[in-house]
């Protein structure tokens, strides 16, 4: 058996396979490259099962897929040794550790390079992910861009689907740290040198979603999550660090002029999206393992995509908060919510501090639109919880904030052209002078339905 390398994603599917084999779905019979992943996923979620799918005989991709792998909680703390009690915490603790990347010769990723008038990119293994897509989609691209002075890198996902043989048309929706720096270059009169890694290991994948600042790396973060630098080698024509055991890299450049036509594809809001900044990406190399497996994003507000898009970014956040605000117990973004919601859990120590700790969260976090804060005793986990604190505990006169024209995300559907938003808080805290005492069920009858059912089967 081929011993893979520690930052190598089969190596972490032959070492999660042999822990926890009911986590991991092999399915080696013929599956569609049209939708079949994602109906699989959909399907499997619907029963309230979220395993890793591998898929070794796709219809006209010549590798294995690998997806679904962030779609539980509990899978993604189990990356990083813990619980999903303590995932946020856990996160925290390695990313603020980070390793500068190791710069290496050669790796998996340069055993093949395919070049100039070789490139074509409709030999790249995709997947069409829904009905509505306007073609097959990279889901789980991770551009890297490079400052032209500091060299340091920004990672962020972009939808990309193919315009031409050795083009893609891609989406730069969240105009953030990269629309930055395409910018700097368009002032140059200069195309932008990018790297699109397809395939990396879950935690390089992971420390992609991280929120920086500007000229910081999440390389580095990969490498702080990963507990060692990150291997890196250079592309071969820009000198761009990427993953040396990462499975497929495109190489080229990104043209500020070009509009290309890009959309619509199933967004996470779960509505299918046309909204684009209609980007092209010029492939001038790709670098490639002999036998590449596709990593693979479901799209959509698949479990998988909201984690992967949150999970850091509600680390950062939760970090921050619970230190300046010391009575939360937990934060929580449902799936429910798609990015939208969030919800607290707090013991209260003063009247209105339900409020500065809504008024905090909706103002750290462009995504959210809802906040409801609860108190201690409510698991914040199950929406139905949510919802029964909501029910018995708020008086929508006294216990709503709302702020108006706020910057929102350019894929909610309901926001306005411009992408303004309206925010809320709600306090569905108890209160002071709450009159009412939760019934519950002791631990010894609770104990005795357990013995019960069991003997009835």
């Amino acid at each position: 058996m081929t011993q893979y390398h520690k930052q190598d994603v089969r190596r972490f599917l032959a070492d999660y396979r042999a822990e926890h084999p009911d986590d991991v779905v092999t399915i080696d019979g013929p599956v569609s490259d049209d939708q079949d992943a994602t109906a699989l996923i959909w399907h499997l979620a619907d029963k309230g099962r979220h395993p890793m799918l591998h898929l070794t005989n796709v219809s006209h991709i010549d590798c294995q897929v690998l997806c679904n792998i962030f779609a539980s909680r509990e899978r993604i703390a189990r990356l990083l040794g813990s619980t999903a009690s303590n995932l946020h915490e856990a996160y925290q603790a390695r990313a603020n550790r980070p390793f500068v990347p190791e710069l290496i010769e050669n790796g998996p990723i340069t055993e093949q390079i395919i070049s100039g008038d070789a490139v074509d990119l409709h030999a790249l293994p995709m997947l069409k992910h829904f009905d509505t897509d306007r073609a097959k989609y990279i889901t789980s691209g991770i551009i890297i861009g490079e400052h032209p002075q500091t060299g340091a890198g920004n990672l962020s996902y972009h939808r990309a689907m193919i315009h031409s043989n050795n083009s893609l048309a891609t989406s730069l929706h969240s105009r953030g740290h990269l629309w930055r720096l395409m910018t700097m270059a368009k002032d140059k009169g200069e195309p932008m040198p990018v790297a699109m890694v397809i395939g990396g290991h879950p935690l390089f994948m992971l420390a992609a979603s991280a929120r920086l600042a500007f000229g910081e790396d999440e390389r580095d973060v990969a490498g702080g999550l990963m507990g060692e630098a990150l291997q890196v080698v250079r592309t071969p024509k820009h000198g761009i660090r990427v993953p040396a055991h990462a499975e497929i890299v495109l190489e080229g450049i990104l043209d500020p002029q070009a509009h290309v036509e890009e959309g619509p594809f199933g967004e996470f809001t779960g509505y299918s999206s046309d909204r684009s900044t209609n980007n092209l990406f010029i492939v001038e190399n790709i670098m490639r393992r002999r036998d590449a497996m596709l990593v693979s994003v479901a799209g959509g507000n698949s479990a998988e995509h909201l984690n992967l898009g949150r999970v850091p970014r509600e680390a950062e956040v939760v970090e921050k908060l619970k230190a300046r605000f010391p009575s939360i117990t937990a934060v929580h973004y449902p799936s429910s919510g798609t990015h939208f919601h969030a919800y607290v859990a707090m013991n209260q120590m003063r009247e209105g501090e339900a409020r500065q700790v809504m008024l905090g969260l909706l103002g750290w976090d462009q995504y959210l639109k809802t906040v409801v804060v609860v108190d201690a005793d409510v698991d914040i986990t199950r929406d139905s919880e949510v919802l029964w604190a909501l029910a018995t505990h708020f008086q929508p006169h006294k216990d709503v904030v709302i702020i108006e024209g706020l910057p929102g995300n350019a894929l909610d559907p309901s926001a306005s052209g411009i992408g303004t938003t309206s925010r809320m808080g709600l306090d569905a805290t108890r209160g002071p002078g709450f009159h009412g005492v939760r019934a519950r069920i002791s631990d010894e009858a609770a104990a005795r339905a357990t013995v019960l059912l069991k003997n009835v089967g």
